[in-house]
């Protein structure tokens, strides 16, 4: 039943929200400046039977590092609680619209669960449309959940050192031209700005409509052939803490890639570790 792309539409959610195998996960997640309370959004509306997926509660809280994957058995003990497990197909959305889904996303797969798929265009579409809202929180039955880390689609700090050096991997920065050009204050302390040497700068921001849904998969095919980006060649996709760099892991593989892993620590590591060389321009 899992669609062929990684996206789904509020036209196929709606028609498939019965399903016994189907769950929604709402995967909110602000930065601070935002000032929104994803918890407390959720708990005001939501799509009917959605479960909140806490990507903050679900990090490694032993890491000094913003929210990275947590431990294989804890994130399982967390989704078993959720009532999340095998043989569901998981949809996940976000009250922005396409922002931090596509960490959900990936966290599942990083686990080993590939029946996930993102919501195009979040919450806000679902709205616009006038679909269901609901504001009662389910209480999920326990569901097992069986960990399997997919390590192709991780890369820690070690092997981005590797990816650098050798440029064996694409490596492509999601965060703004202004960031990613060393103009701006990082906004974590200690960490430096810039970028990692080779790297190429596409934008979140460029990967998306106005109504917040995802580019069309030639629209991005022309993007990244445009920032001289080979969709046949592997990937590592990076950000600032991990969060904006799913959604360019999602894009590149609506647009055909296949070869694309997530470096967790991404920025909030890279440009605070002194082993790591720095670049601007």
């Amino acid at each position: 039943m899992k669609p062929p792309s990684p996206i789904v539409s509020t036209e196929w959610l709606a028609a498939h929200l019965e399903a016994p195998d189907v769950r929604v996960v709402d995967a909110s997640w602000y930065l601070p400046q935002a000032g929104r309370d994803a918890k407390a959004e959720y708990r005001a509306a939501h799509i009917p039977g959605a479960i909140f997926f806490d990507i903050d509660d679900l990090s490694d809280e032993k890491s000094e590092l913003p929210h990275m994957l947590a431990p294989a058995p804890k994130f399982a003990s967390r989704m078993r609680k959720l009532g999340l497990g095998d043989g569901n197909l998981i949809v996940a959305y976000d009250g922005a619209g396409l922002y931090s889904a596509p960490r959900a996303w990936w966290m599942l797969r990083a686990m080993g669960h590939e029946d996930v798929v993102v919501l195009d265009g979040g919450f806000p579409k679902w709205k616009r449309e006038g679909r269901g809202i609901d504001d009662l929180v389910p209480a999920p039955f326990s569901r097992h959940f069986t960990p399997r880390q997919n390590f192709m689609i991780m890369r820690d700090f070690r092997q981005m050192l590797e990816a650098q050096k050798n440029r064996n991997e694409q490596i492509v920065d999601a965060r703004s031209a202004s960031r990613f050009a060393g103009r701006e204050t990082e906004p974590r302390p200690g960490v430096r700005p810039g970028h990692i040497p080779g790297s190429v700068n596409v934008p979140y921001t460029e990967l998306t409509l106005e109504d917040g849904t995802l580019k069309s998969p030639d629209a991005l095919r022309k993007l990244f052939a445009a920032r001289g980006l080979d969709l046949a060649k592997p990937f590592a996709t990076t950000c600032g803490s991990g969060i904006t760099a799913a959604i360019e892991m999602l894009a590149l593989t609506a647009a055909g890639a296949e070869k694309i892993a997530l470096y967790d620590g991404s920025w909030a590591e890279w440009g605070s570790s002194s082993d790591a060389a720095v670049e601007t321009s």
